[in-house]
């Protein structure tokens, strides 16, 4: 079977949790939860790359009534997102779809009113995340929200400790899960090209994780 884009995380599925954890602890699931209140109750979600599905079950877990599309490129990650949400123990009123793929599996009429992206445009070369983010912003309705959760450090130039972070991580991802990207990218540069405004913010992590809500006016 030809291997499908950007599904290289296959191969750490079983111990990504686990190894993000070990290196930033607490700091990257803190991230993800400053994003929840900004999902308006009623809305359409769409999570690209959420992984193993710990988000999912955090989304789910604020009560609120959502349309969400649990999209992710790891056939294995896809699994254990199913896994975990089919052994919720309570009832909830979200409707969840699982999609396998990249941003190209979204569908002409697919419109988010939050599009959450945790911990994933870090991993693609300038060229591939332009295009990557310009899809999502097509999908993104009008005065919708854009939850970014990543790696951005406040300082730049970056700590000592945080390059050499960057350069593990990309050293590591590179050979085991096929990353192709070398260095973090200027984020704020994209989301200006698609005319997203920040809205909100906070650091984690000494500043080396970053929560953010974008907006389109």
């Amino acid at each position: 079977m030809p291997k499908l884009p950007d599904s290289g995380f296959d191969r750490v599925a079983p111990f990504y949790d686990k190894l993000a954890r070990l290196v930033y602890g607490s700091s990257l699931q803190k991230a993800q939860l400053y994003l929840l209140p900004f999902v308006p109750d009623k809305s359409r979600v769409l999570i690209i790359g959420g992984g193993s599905g710990w988000l999912l079950q955090q989304l789910i877990l604020t009560g609120k009534q959502l349309d969400i599309l649990y999209l992710d490129a790891s056939p294995a990650m896809l699994h254990h997102a199913k896994s975990k949400y089919s052994q919720l123990s309570f009832s909830h009123s979200c409707k969840v779809e699982f999609r396998l793929g990249t941003e190209a599996a979204l569908l002409p009429h697919d419109e988010f009113k939050v599009i959450i992206t945790p911990f994933l445009l870090d991993l693609f070369p300038p060229q591939r995340l332009q295009q990557l983010m310009q899809r999502l912003s097509d999908a993104l309705a009008s005065g919708g929200q854009w939850l970014f959760a990543d790696f951005w450090p406040v300082q730049q130039p970056a700590r000592w400790w945080q390059k050499v972070l960057v350069w593990g991580m990309y050293t590591f991802f590179g050979a085991v899960s096929d990353v192709e990207a070398k260095e973090l990218p200027d984020y704020g540069v994209y989301f200006k090209q698609l005319g997203l405004q920040e809205v909100s913010t906070k650091s984690f992590y000494a500043g080396f994780v970053q929560a953010k809500v974008f907006e389109r006016k």
